[in-house]
Parts: structure tokens; sequence; C-alpha cells
């Protein structure tokens, strides 16, 4: 039937994909507009996912798009560490130069991007590792950035089923933080058949699918109509019903099959079609001649892509034979070629070849590929030589040059930072271990030296469950005796590592530790040990507990400067501020902090340089000090963005940018703030502060699906975990409240019960105070609810005595918590005489409450006692003054967008026939506040005015160059004005600003 036709091996044009393409092209057009997206595209293998990429990505070059391609590489179970964006960065370099890629970044600073091309220079010194990770991922975010300014570009990476974990990691960063992306499209193709249970990539997809600019696409094969009319544009005219029904029934509309069977011809001209799927797979291999058979055989066994070179060196042919057995593979589209070598039109067709080797051929080849490598490491892309040796090595059964191969594997990984897979290299060398006889001799280490860099590499990963196992197998091997000091650096790793795991017998590991290092000579490892045993203690006393910790980190401080070790005597100077009372000690721990900052920074220790602006600012924040707690935070942020580690510190000092901001009641600010925060990376435990300080400002603007949210959520990070104040107390005065407003006192009071019970082990009242105030409204609703309910009453009695006996212990020495003991006192009656004032009394009470916050600068407290106050003071019958504080509450609730609160004010004043005149409240407003300008957008304003770009207005205020963009739509909307340039004149002609103000 087909004798007389000359079949190609692929449609000329795509099938059955016109909606998949249209959603690519509308999301291509949406990134050109600023609003990036990620789009996920999965299917089973030979589906057509990369031939509905070729389609995208031909049609975006045609609108002066730039496409950046980079694919994931299959070598043994592992992938290439980072090979997408090493493929995108060479693309980069051929189209623009090495110099002209640094031209994109800051200072030219490319030191980290050289570890994974060497066009890049020399990259970065080992000794900032955790540090230097961060900074890569940050070049490549910014890299796209600035290519993004140019115009749309779209990042594609491919067989994402086979990304290492390091390539996961980088592309789980790139799109948390695509906001900042505002014209980059990003396309992830993968296998969904081979995405087992257990398989990486799955939870990475769940994880971006909950992303709202992540968008998943399922490819599924084509349908009866689809396929007839790819056997058509295959054939190049119309098919045969029984050949259309024979392909659509051997294929099931999967077109690399649909293309593969009509490769094979006709089954009615005595050509059946094959049986197995390895056979249709294989069948245009085996039509090939006997040289190019055997070539392809050798492809196989090099993996997903072979260079020429290196091709040529193991099938040891000529450049004419080579090239002779090659063109005809490439000429039946069985092999496909490109800048970096051949390629196997599909893997598909490679594993197939390649299960077809005899055992002992394979072993033969992979043996033959390594020796290649091992005499001429070029014929491989840089810095993959030991990568690949390592493969080969382990897939010939050559133990002795598998386990130095895997050795050098892990050197190299280290290098370029992919510690999940320098861990799986080490993990291999300690497998092979007994099976080579002198392998100390081999790799120049013994066991001991592998388990201890296993160890440290497991931290890095957060695998600390198989670093303490590491740890404690080099233990068990080292004597003690003879090697104190290395025994000792293992015991401060695995309580490190305990500590992280929330086991409570990690100060035996570090104590231990400290025992063994001599005091004298003072050395880099005995300041390490003292500062490890000084801060992992205090972060779980929350303070000294006795004068030995004290000196433990004093003497970290003074061995560390003794020997020389800047980074540890900086982080033990934030360790002895971090334990310092706050109250009365605020300028001496500031003077503390600086001296780490100075230490810090003149020993580019980035790691306490930016963990002292994180201490710094929650300490002012803890004293009531919120605008210098702000600004601190922000100097910090500024700080972590010039050393190339804003999105890995950010988080952390995004949220002590956050707490403040909501504490002076600028949520709408703190809001942003938090959003900017939740894209950089933050840890899990992190994410509860973030969605703490969420939770709190939408139960108080009355959007309680919100705040339950934010609970549930804290709740599922939270449980299981040690019991620590500053991160499950919130937890509790937050869903007491949502309990509250939702009506539900009985459930409120067991919230309450049940967090009492840990108050006795909790040193700091910082966080106990505002449970105990929310405790106290907890058990008043209570009462109020149990009034036909004798045992609930009786229930909410017994604990405001216990509240009242706990109120007494509790020292209130910082201003905020003297003012939530006032609160305390006003709600619950003074923990002395146990019984609230009288009206007239009460309604002082909480005039003092309001003054007290007022003070403190935090509004929503100050409406909410001026509120109490005005209903004390009407029960005492003074009329007046309840108008005056009903006004200013209301005033207050208003700007703040306290919605509850506000129908409260509404509620009191109608009931006592007392109108708050809102109006009247003009007169205290600003100019911006007159205009309509929010406090955020007067802001914004501010650095228009100053002539600040959209992206320079994002980076100063922590938030995204979109949402800048949309602030300044809306100013200009407000002042009635067209362009940039007349708002600033606006701001310019009413004097809105400090003319010395930036």
């Amino acid at each position: 039937m087909l004798a007389d036709v000359e079949l190609q091996v692929s449609s000329p044009v795509l099938v059955g994909r016109s909606g998949q393409l249209a959603a690519l092209d509308a999301a291509l057009a949406a990134t050109s507009d600023g609003r990036p997206s990620t789009i996920m595209i999965g299917g089973e293998a030979g589906v057509g996912k990369t031939r509905l990429i070729c389609e995208f990505t031909e049609n975006a070059r045609d609108q002066s798009t730039r496409v950046l391609i980079g694919g994931c590489l299959e070598l043994g179970a592992d992938g290439l560490p980072f090979a997408p964006f090493t493929s995108v960065l060479r693309e980069l370099v051929r189209d623009l130069g090495a110099a002209g890629v640094a031209e994109l970044l800051p200072g030219g600073a490319t030191r980290e991007l050289a570890r994974l091309l060497p066009e890049f220079g020399a990259p970065a010194g080992p000794h900032d590792a955790g540090e230097a990770r961060a900074r890569l991922f940050e070049q490549i975010l910014l890299l796209l950035e600035r290519l993004a300014e140019a115009g749309p570009v779209v990042l594609v990476i491919e067989d994402t089923h086979w990304a290492d974990a390091s390539t996961r990691d980088l592309l789980a960063f790139l799109v948390r933080n695509q906001s900042s992306l505002e014209r980059v499209l990003i396309v992830l193709t993968y296998r969904s058949d081979d995405l087992h249970r257990t398989h990486p990539l799955r939870p990475l997809l769940a994880e971006l699918g909950r992303i709202g600019s992540v968008t998943r696409i399922e490819l599924g094969r084509l349908t009866r109509l689809d396929t007839s009319q790819l056997v058509t544009q295959i054939i190049g005219r119309e098919a045969g019903d029984d050949l259309l029904a024979d392909v659509y029934r051997r294929s099931e509309g999967n077109p690399l099959y649909v293309e593969a069977l009509l490769d094979e011809g006709d089954p009615a001209q005595g050509k059946p079609l094959p049986e197995s799927l390895r056979d249709l797979l294989v069948a245009s291999s085996r039509r090939l001649p006997d040289e190019t058979q055997e070539v392809l055989r050798i492809a196989s066994a090099g993996g997903e892509r072979t260079g020429h070179g290196l091709l040529a060196a193991v099938s040891a042919l000529d450049e004419a034979a080579l090239a002779r057995a090659l063109r005809p593979a490439v000429a039946a589209n069985v092999l496909l070629t490109d800048p970096d070598g051949y390629l196997f039109r599909h893997a598909l067709i490679r594993e197939a070849v390649h299960d077809e080797l005899l055992p002992g051929e394979r072993g033969q080849l992979h043996r033959r590929f390594a020796e290649a490598i091992g005499t001429d490491p070029a014929l491989v892309m840089p810095g993959r030589a030991p990568a690949e040796q390592a493969y080969h090595w382990y897939a010939a059964h050559d133990l002795a040059r598998a386990l130095v191969s895997a050795w050098q594997a892990a050197e190299q990984f280290g290098r370029s930072l992919a510690y999940a897979e320098q861990l799986a290299m080490l993990s291999r060398v300690l497998e092979l271990w007994d099976g080579v006889p002198d392998a100390a001799q081999r790799i120049g280490a013994d066991h001991v030296a592998v388990l201890e860099a296993a160890v440290q590499i497991a931290e890095l990963t957060g695998e600390d469950d198989r670093g303490v196992l590491f740890a404690q197998a080099a233990l068990r091997e080292l004597d003690i005796a003879a090697e104190p000091v290395r025994a000792a650096l293992l015991l401060e790793i695995r309580g490190r590592l305990k500590y992280h795991l929330g086991r409570t017998d990690f100060a035996d590991d570090l104590r231990a530790a400290v025992g063994l290092v001599p005091a004298e000579p003072p050395s880099p490892a005995r300041s390490r040990v003292l500062e490890s045993l000084a801060h992992r203690t205090l972060q779980v006393r929350q303070g000294w507990a006795d004068a030995e910790l004290r000196t433990v980190a004093e003497e970290a401080v003074l061995t560390a400067r003794r020997c020389g070790d800047a980074a540890t005597e900086a982080a033990a100077l934030v360790t002895i501020a971090c334990a310092e009372p706050i109250s009365g000690n605020v300028d001496r721990i500031r003077v503390l902090l600086a001296q780490a900052r100075g230490v810090a920074a003149r020993a580019q220790a980035f790691q306490p340089l930016l963990n002292a602006a994180v201490t710094e600012s929650d300490m002012l924040e803890a004293a009531g000090l919120h605008e210098l707690a702000a600004g601190v935070a922000r100097e910090g942020l500024v700080s972590a963005r010039e050393h190339g580690l804003a999105r890995t510190y950010g988080a952390a000092l995004a949220n002590n940018l956050a707490e403040p901001l909501v504490s002076l009641g600028r949520w709408d600010e703190a809001a942003e703030v938090l959003e900017s925060a939740m894209q950089q990376l933050p840890a899990r435990v992190g994410k509860t502060c973030i969605w703490r300080l969420a939770g709190d400002m939408a139960l108080a603007r009355g959007d309680l699906v919100t705040a339950a949210e934010s609970v549930a959520w804290i709740k599922s990070v939270l449980t299981g975990t040690r019991y620590q104040d500053q991160y499950h107390l919130p937890l509790v005065r937050l869903e007491t409240g949502v309990l509250l407003a939702q009506d539900r006192p009985a459930e409120a009071l067991s919230v309450v019960e049940a967090a009492v019970s840990h108050f006795g082990e909790l040193p700091d009242s910082r966080y106990v105070w505002p449970v105990l105030v929310v405790s106290a409204q907890a058990c008043a609703a209570a009462a109020t609810a149990g009034a036909r309910d004798a045992a609930l009453t009786a229930q909410a009695a017994a604990l405001l005595e216990r509240l009242r006996t706990e109120a007494r212990k509790r020292a209130a020495d910082e201003r905020a918590q003297q003012a939530h003991r006032l609160t305390f006192v006003a709600e619950a009656g003074s923990p002395d005489h146990g019984k609230p004032p009288q009206p007239g009394d009460q309604a002082q009470a909480w005039a003092e409450v309001a003054q007290a916050w007022e003070a403190l600068g935090e509004p929503y407290p100050q409406a909410q006692a001026l509120l109490r106050s005005a209903e004390a003071a009407l029960a005492a019958g003074d009329r007046d003054g309840a108008t005056n504080k009903l006004r200013r509450s209301a005033a207050l609730a208003q700007s703040l967008g306290a919605t509850p609160l506000s129908d409260d004010i509404a509620l009191l004043a109608r009931r006592s026939r007392i109108s708050p005149d809102l109006d009247a409240s003009n007169e205290t407003k600003t100019e911006p506040q007159r205009l309509g300008l929010t406090a955020r957008e007067s802001e914004v304003l501010r650095l228009v005015a100053a002539g600040r770009s959209n992206r320079e207005i994002a980076a100063e205020l922590f938030i995204s160059a979109k949402t800048a963009s949309v602030h300044v739509s809306n100013i200009l909307g407000k002042l009635s004005v067209a362009t940039r340039g007349e708002a600033a004149a606006t701001a310019h002609r009413l004097r809105l600003f400090d003319p010395q103000q930036p």
C-alpha cells in the first residue's frame, strides 16, 4: 500500500495541540505585558512535549523574544548538576560573550557563575559554601531580570524528571521569586509516566502547583481524528481505513509510536508491525548499515548526548569513517545533531538500543568511555569529566576506579555547589569502600575523613538524620584519646544536627566537645565548640540559665579573637547580645551588635553580619521601638542585597520589617513586605511568622477565613516540633482571637488552658503577656456565654484566677510588656486584688491603657482601649468623655481598615445616640491623606518625585516592581495627572515632602 511512498519521519505540521499551543502563546503575551508565569507541561514519553515546545519557541523567536533552552541530562540514576542552566549560560555566552553576560550583573560579578562555566573566570573560594550557593541562585535570578529588561524572555527547562536535586532547588527558587521576573515565562516539561510515587520531582510539582502564577498542562494522547490527520501529514496523502485503524490500535494515539509504525511501512506489503515497543523503537536503527548500528550502540552507552570527539575516541574511527557511519543515522532521524554533539531523536530510542547490549558488551563500552575521558577530559563539557567517569566506571563494575572517580566527582560537585549530588557521590565511596582494599591510599583520605565530609554535606542539604548517622559511624571508628580535637568537631556537628532535629540531648554532645578541645593554645576549634554550645543552649532556654553559659560565650569571643577566627568572634558577640536582658540594656546590646557587624564585615563573614541585623531588629521590636526596628531591618535587607543574599536572608529580615509595620498600623505596607517574604524561600518554621502576622491583620480586618487558614498552616508546621514560645504562643493568641471572633468561647477557653500549662517553662515574658490578655478576654466571653451554663462559668472563673496568679509572677520590663500588663489589669482586674475596678475607675484604667499604646505608636490596641474606655465612661455617666474617645477610636479604626472594630464603635455610638463625627478628625489629616493617598502611596510618591523608576522603588521598599507599578497607577488617578512627571510636579508644588528627603 505504501511501497511507492517516500515516508517522512515526522509530520511537517503540529497536529492535535492547538489548545496547548494557544495557552503557551497567551502566557507569553501576558508575560510581555509584565505578568510572568510558569507553565509545567507533563505527558508520557513520546506524546509530543518537545515538538510542542519547538513549535512554540519558533513562534516566540519570530516575535523577537529571547528563548533560552536547557535540558536535564540522565546520567545513571542521577542527573548532572545544574546541567540545564549550564546549557543556558553557554548559549548566552555564544550570543553575548562572557563579558557581555558579566555586564548584566552588578559590578560584573560572575564568581558564582564561574562554578558552572569556566568562561566566567575563576570561581569563588570554598570558604563560604552555604552563602556561595545562595549567591549563585541570586545571580541566575538577577541575570534573567536584566535580560528581560530588553524584552520578553522564555526559559525552557526540558525533561525535569531527570533533574538533579540542585537543579530542582534552583527551579523552585526561580518560580517562587517570579514576581521579580516581570517579563520572563518559565516552561518546564517532564515525563508524567516516569513519576512513580517516590519520584523526587513529585513534591516539587505539587508545591509549585499551589503558586497562583503556575499552570499545569497535561499533554494527552491524540484522538482517533488527530491520529488520522497525523498519518495523512506523514505519508503525504489520505490513508486507507485499514491502515488508520491498525495504526491507531497499535499506537493508542502516541505520536512517537505513530511515526515509528509508519516508518516501518505497510503490513499489507509483507512488513508486519513489531510485536513489542522495544522492537518498534529500534526497528528504524536495525535497517541501517552494520557500521552505523555499531556506532549507535556505542552512543547509547554515552548517555543522552555524546560529543563528536568522545564518540570518535571510543569507537576508534577516524573522522572520515565516523562521518560515514553517522550519516545514515542522521538522515534516518535516529540521531540529531546540535553544537554539543549527537543525541538520539528520543530518549526511548536510546534506552531501547542500550537495553539490547549484552551485559559484557555494556560493561566494556562503559569502560572505554571512562578511559577516553580520563585520557582527555576535554572530550566532555568543562567540569563534567569527574561525574562522567564516575558514572561509566560504576556501570563497568570496576570497583577501584569507581571509588576514586566518585571521590573526584564529589569534590567537583562541591565546587559547583551541587551538595545533594556531592552527598550521593560520598555515599557511593562509602558503599564501595570495603570492596577496595587500598581505598585510603587511592583517594588520599581515610574512611573517617569520608564520613566527616558526608556529615558536613548532609547538614548543607538538610539531611540531618543521615548526618547524625554518619557522625556516629565516624566516632565509632575514631580513637578519641589519640585525636580529641577531631572527635570534638564531630561531636559539635552531631550536636548541631540533633538541635536541628529537635532532640533534647544535643547539649550533651556540645558539652563533650568543649571538654575535648584544650583551652591553650587558643584555636579555631575551641572557639567554634564554645560558640556552638552557648548559642544553641541560649536558643532553647531563651536567656542565660546560669553564669556558666555567659562564661562560655565570653570565652568564645576571647578565644576567637586570639586565634584570628573573626567569623566565630562575630557570631559569639551576636550570641552574647541575644542573651542580654533587653530592659535597661538596649544601648549595650546595640554596641555589642555593632562590634559584631564590624568584625564580620572586616572578615567578609556575611552570615554573622546579617544575623546581627536580624537580632537587632528583633530586639528593638521587643523593646517597643518599632520605628528603629523597621529601620534596622531595612538596612539589613540593603546589606543582604549588596552581598548577593537578599533572598536567602530576605525572608527573616522582611519578617522583622513587617512586624514593626504591623505594630505601627502600616498594615498595607506590611502585607506587601510579607508577600515578598513568602516568595523568598523561607524555612518552614520561618513561614509561621509570616502566616501569623498575616493572620493578625486579617483578624483585625474581619477576614476570618484568611485568619483561620493562617492558624491551620501554622499548626501544620509546628505539630510535633519542640515547644518554642516565639512560635507557639503567638499561635495561641491568634487561634484564640479567631475562635472568639467566631463566637466559640468554650473552644477558645480550651486552647488557652492548654497553653497556660507551658507558662512555667518560659522565662521570657515577651510572648506570655499577649497570651494573658487574650486569655482574659476568652474568660470574659465564656462567662458571658455561659450565663446558663454553670460548668462553663466555673471553668472561666477558675482559669481567670490561674491567669492572675501567673500575672503576679511575671515581670513587665519593657514598654510593650507594660502596656500588655495594663491591658490585662483593665480586663481581668489587678492580680493582687482579683477584681476589676468600678466603671469610673475602669474608664480611667482603659484610658491609661490607650495612652500606653499611643506612646508606643500602636494604633490598633490604642483604638481598642479607647472603645473600652468610652464604654466605661458611658457607664459612669461621662457622655462628653465617651464621645471624644469614640471619635478618636473611630478615626483610628477607619484608617486601619479594622472593620469589626469600626462596627463595634458604630454600634456603641448608635446605642448611646452619639455621633462619632468622623469629619471632625479631618483637621488632623496630613496633606497626602486629604488627597486620598494611603501611607504606602505617599511613600511611593516621594520616590517618584525623587525620580526613581519602578524597579528602584521596588528595591527600596522591598516589594515587587509590579506592585510598585500598581501604586504609581493609583497615585496618578488620585492626583488626576497622566504622567509620573506631572505627579512629581504636583508633589513639589504642594510641598508634600521634605526637600532633603531622597
